[in-house]
C-alpha cells in the first residue's frame, strides 16, 4: 500500500466523565468508527488529579493561547473578568479542566488513520457546544456553553476531549498509554481506504 505511513496519524480523544455517564460511550465510537478511523487503544479509568494536571500541561505554550483566546471570547459575550493576565485566567481554566476530568470514569482512546486529528475534530465539533453544527457529537448531544460553565466557574461539558492536531496528540497520548498498549494489527477497512487500485476486490 502506497505511502500508508502518511495514511496512520494518530490522535487522542477523551470520553469525558458527563459523556460516560450519559451513556454516550458507544455513540462516540461510532461516530469515528463509521467514518473509517482505526481504533488502536482504549481503557476506561477514574483519572488522578495529577494524570488529569499531566494532560492539561503538554503543551509549554497552553496557558499564554488558551488564555488569550479565553479572554477575548469573554469580551465579546460582554462578561465580567475577574482578571486580563492570560497566564492567570488560564490557570484557572486548567484547575477546573482538571476537577472535572478527575471527577469520574472517563474513555481515552486513540484514533488511527489519513487525517486523524482533523477528522476527529470535525466530527466531534466545536468546543462551545452551542455553536456546533447538528450532525456532529457535540451539535447532536450537548448543549453546555462557556457563558454558562464561566458563570458557574465550571468546566465546560462538551462530552469529548479530541486533540487539536497531530503534534498536540503526540504530547498528549503518552499521558494516557504506554507504547505497548497502543496496538499494531491489520485492518481490513484500510484496503478500501488507501489502496490506490483497489486490488483484490474482484474474484
Amino acid at each position: 500500500m502506497n505511502n500508508y505511513d502518511l495514511k496512520q496519524e494518530q490522535t487522542l480523544v477523551i470520553v469525558k466523565p458527563d459523556g460516560v455517564q450519559r451513556g454516550l460511550i458507544g455513540e462516540v465510537i461510532k461516530r469515528y468508527e463509521q467514518c473509517g478511523l482505526k481504533l488502536v487503544a482504549l481503557k476506561m479509568l477514574i483519572p488522578t488529579a495529577d494524570q488529569a494536571l499531566a494532560h492539561y500541561s503538554t503543551d509549554p505554550t497552553w496557558a499564554i493561547t488558551t488564555g488569550s483566546k479565553a479572554i477575548a471570547f469573554a469580551k465579546e459575550r460582554g462578561e465580567k473578568l475577574f482578571t486580563d493576565d492570560p497566564i492567570e485566567y488560564a490557570e484557572n481554566i486548567r484547575n477546573n479542566c482538571k476537577k472535572f476530568l478527575s471527577s469520574g470514569p472517563v474513555v481515552p482512546m486513540v484514533w488511527q488513520g489519513m487525517n486523524a486529528a482533523k477528522v476527529v475534530r470535525k466530527i466531534t465539533g466545536v468546543t462551545d457546544c452551542t455553536m456546533s453544527v447538528p450532525g456532529t457529537i457535540r451539535g447532536d448531544y450537548a448543549l453546555d456553553s462557556y457563558t454558562t460553565s464561566d458563570a458557574d466557574n465550571r468546566s465546560i461539558r462538551n462530552i469529548i476531549h479530541a486533540s487539536g492536531t497531530a503534534d498536540e496528540a503526540k504530547l498528549e497520548i503518552p499521558v494516557w498509554f504506554k507504547p505497548n498498549e497502543i496496538l499494531k494489527f491489520r485492518y481490513v477497512p484500510e484496503l478500501i481506504m488507501y489502496d490506490i487500485n483497489l486490488d483484490g476486490i474482484l474474484e
